[in-house]
């Protein structure tokens, strides 16, 4: 347990999991055994995170969310082994989101409410649905970029890893009656 760490009623951390400085586990949260928490993380009510989950620095893990940790669950599996997720520094899983195991969530990504992600997120991707696809993109502030990477909140345009910006469109000039 890291200095400076919150920890609500009926939380459960399991033997090896290690939690950063500075985070916070909301009610009934479930971290199994060798998961590993950044500093800073916000883990909120009801969420469950299971062996094999890796979380960067700063990561919010919203109400009730769920990261798995088999591709093919039995009961009794004669092979079974841990499938490792990893969640890169900053980014955001809204509440009730379904991580399937063996994914990254990239630097700054952010997953809505209720999004069941099965597939690598890119850094600064904002993924919905079930399954979970890149819908827009997201400033570190968390609020939606417009073509050309800006934030409007922030004034500041964000460098994407892989995303070129949208060209600036000129202004249509004006034409000289004779």
């Amino acid at each position: 347990m890291g200095e400076g760490t919150r920890i609500w009623h009926w939380v459960q951390v399991r033997e090896g999991a290690r939690i950063g400085r500075d985070c916070r586990l909301g009610k009934d949260v479930y971290i199994d055994k060798d998961v590993v928490l950044g500093d800073g993380c916000k883990v909120e009510n009801f969420a469950t995170i299971y062996e094999g989950v890796t979380l960067g620095d700063r990561v919010f893990v919203g109400p009730h969310a769920v990261f798995t940790n088999d591709p093919y669950p039995r009961a009794d599996p004669p092979d079974w082994a841990i499938v490792p997720t990893r969640v890169e520094d900053g980014a955001s899983i809204g509440a009730n989101a379904t991580i399937v195991c063996g994914v990254t969530i990239g630097r700054r990504a952010m997953v809505a409410a209720g999004a069941v992600v099965t597939k690598d997120v890119p850094a600064h991707a904002l993924v919905a649905g079930v399954p979970a696809k890149v819908v827009g993109w997201v400033c570190d502030c968390g609020r939606r970029l417009d073509a050309r990477n800006w934030c409007a909140h922030c004034q500041k345009t964000v460098e994407v890893p892989g995303r070129k910006p949208a060209p600036r469109r000129r202004k249509a000039r004006q034409r000289s009656r004779r």
